[in-house]
């Protein structure tokens, strides 16, 4: 072949050099993203960029949802989105709304027309859902801000005139006819004319129409405000920003607030079946959802497809229904090092798909070194947790529970965890090993006979079987309790396996518990100081006849039959603490603290 040929051969083969566009609030969508001539919308930065490419963010506040039509073809080939560095950049879902007319008193009405939403209107959707209450009135999809605080909504026009006690805030109402939609809010002596006043119009701030969307990085923006509808786990998964049945996706180093229902999701697409319960309530929701599983499965759900995302580093807040949620999608991921608080603070909804993180089938998942409080319910592990590791995560302030487990059958490991709110444990699985925790609440346990939830392969999607939930067959070992202790698990069929646990005050081992040691001294709770924890652990922990905890020591779960094992499949050693110091080889000290 003549040299020309071979020249031109290997430019069709070799891939395109990776390009780095740029993006300001003074840029023009008609440039070509250069660093000198800068795309004004990140969304045109999206169209244009390739497997491989860098978007770079100037400084500046964007109003768009970033809709990205690709991914990226490999992790070394991946999309990246970032900030630039040292700079604010934030990215809205709202827009602001400056016409409003004194209406009565301290309530204005802003009227809007219809086609100011384009082709979603936020005050014309109902939040709805499978799994979702409404406390008996509706809800909007929208939200109004004033100063960056949300007012709350009401659905009566009478509670923005006199606004009722639990409104911690101002209130707002809406309505609509076929031209307009008209909000009415009550400012409370502000003029919204001089203040900044935002209303939600896009359902997400990032997020993919189609799935498949692969190897994107999301870094360092400040994302807010999105119209999110209800996120089941029969449903695709709206949030802020969320994967879309994708593979591969970093969210890191960012600061999420403010979405009506969930922040960031790792969630299902549609194709598998959207809201299936609420379209046939003749037939039982566990049901329904065992037959999405299959269909999802028939469609590809493996590692090989989905999931392998990163979480790390962000502040999630104010998200109504859960700070991270994932049904299906969030496979073999990492989530580690987010402060997430305020979730399910208003309170005006409810349903069972709410809390700090919740997650279905968190298979070969990783929850690490997490700060989760004042949510609600802190961590909610439902169907199919297995291969999951809790570890190193600080929760506390929850007023419903810490950590729920709910229809698992194992194995997954709970360790160095610090469980500080009035309810450490609601455990309605089996198959847990619970390892150098600190249970300072109670502990809940409770069969669950009625379904019939899946299990699967070592480290795989794959259906194993189908089992309802006896409970027990749980390991705790060198554990702390000051709440109730193990004794709720006396009368459970299968039985536990302990060692090394230590109970002060009231809290009273499991009856069959070998060696328990129990001091009646009431143990000071430890106080969490920002991102640590203050423990100062009592010279009386070292009476505890404890041993190291490892794969071999853990033996394999009843249901499943599987071993307590890395999700690459190596033995683990639970050899360091909370804090990452070396525990004692041979005596380690009970609790999350070495």
């Amino acid at each position: 072949m003549h040299k020309s040929s071979l020249a031109i051969a290997f430019l069709l083969l070799a891939p395109l050099a990776a390009r780095d566009f740029h993006v300001s609030v003074n840029g023009d969508d008609k440039n070509d993203g250069s660093s000198t001539k800068p795309f004004r919308t990140i969304s045109a930065a999206a169209r244009a960029a390739q497997p491989g490419d860098v978007i770079t963010v100037q400084g500046g506040t964007y109003r768009e949802r970033v809709t990205p039509p690709r991914g990226g073809d490999s992790e070394e080939r991946r999309i990246v989105y970032q900030a630039a560095p040292g700079e604010t950049v934030i990215i809205k879902g709202s827009e602001m709304i400056r016409d409003w007319k004194r209406f009565q008193g301290d309530v204005w009405k802003a009227t809007i027309p219809n086609s100011f939403f384009g082709s979603y209107n936020p005050y014309k959707d109902l939040i709805n859902g499978d799994w979702f209450t409404d406390k008996g009135r509706p809800h909007h999809t929208g939200e109004v801000y004033l100063n960056g605080a949300s007012l709350w909504e009401t659905h009566l026009i009478e509670r923005v005139l006199n606004p009722p006690a639990e409104a911690l805030t101002s209130t707002w109402f809406a309505e609509s006819d076929d031209t307009n939609t008209y909000i009415y809010a009550n400012f409370r002596g502000k003029d919204p004319t001089r203040e900044v006043v935002e209303i939600n119009v896009r359902d997400a701030v990032f997020y993919p129409e189609q799935p498949g969307r692969n190897y994107i990085t999301v870094r360092g923006f400040r994302m807010m405000h999105a119209a999110t509808q209800w996120a089941a786990p029969t449903a695709e998964q709206i949030g802020l920003i969320g994967t879309h049945w994708s593979k591969g996706w970093i969210i890191e180093n960012n600061i999420i607030s403010d979405s009506k229902c969930s922040c960031v999701t790792l969630g299902k697409d549609r194709k598998s079946g959207h809201n299936v319960w609420n379209a046939d309530p003749r037939r039982d929701g566990a049901i329904h959802y065992n037959e999405v599983i299959l269909r999802a499965l028939e469609d590809g759900w493996s590692r090989e497809k989905i999931g392998s995302h990163i979480v790390r580093n962000n502040t999630i807040s104010n998200c109504e229904q859960a700070g991270i949620a994932g049904s299906l999608g969030a496979v073999f991921s990492q989530i580690y090092s987010n402060h997430i608080y305020n979730v399910w603070a208003k309170r005006q909804f409810t349903g069972a798909e709410m809390g700090g993180i919740k997650l279905h089938a968190a298979i070969d998942v990783v929850i690490r070194g997490n700060r989760i409080h004042d949510a609600g319910r802190g961590l909610w592990m439902d169907w199919m947790a297995q291969g999951t590791r809790i570890t190193g995560n600080l929760l506390y302030n929850n007023s419903t529970d810490d950590l729920f487990v709910e229809v698992d059958h194992g194995p997954f490991l709970v360790d160095n965890n610090f469980f500080l709110s009035p309810t450490s444990l609601f455990d309605m699985s089996e198959g847990g090993s619970y390892a150098h925790n600190f249970f300072a609440g109670k502990i809940v346990s409770r069969p669950e006979p009625r379904r019939s939830t899946p299990f699967h392969k070592a480290h795989s999607t794959a259906l194993a079987g189908l089992m309802s939930t006896t409970g027990g067959d749980d390991r705790f070992f060198n554990n702390v309790f000051t709440g109730s202790g193990l004794w709720v698990y006396d009368h459970r069929e299968f039985p536990l396996f302990t060692g090394g646990n230590v109970y002060f005050g009231d809290a009273r081992p499991y009856f069959d518990e070998a060696g328990a040691t129990r001091i009646p001294d009431a143990l000071a709770k430890p106080e969490p100081t920002g991102e640590t924890v203050r423990f100062t652990p009592p010279d009386s922990l070292h009476k505890a006849a404890t041993i190291p905890v490892t794969t071999e020591r853990l033996g394999k779960a009843k249901v499943s039959g599987l071993a307590y094992e890395n999700p690459d499949g190596s033995p683990l050693v639970i050899d360091t603490d909370y804090y990452g110091k070396k525990r004692n080889s041979a005596h380690p000290t009970p609790g999350p603290v070495e």
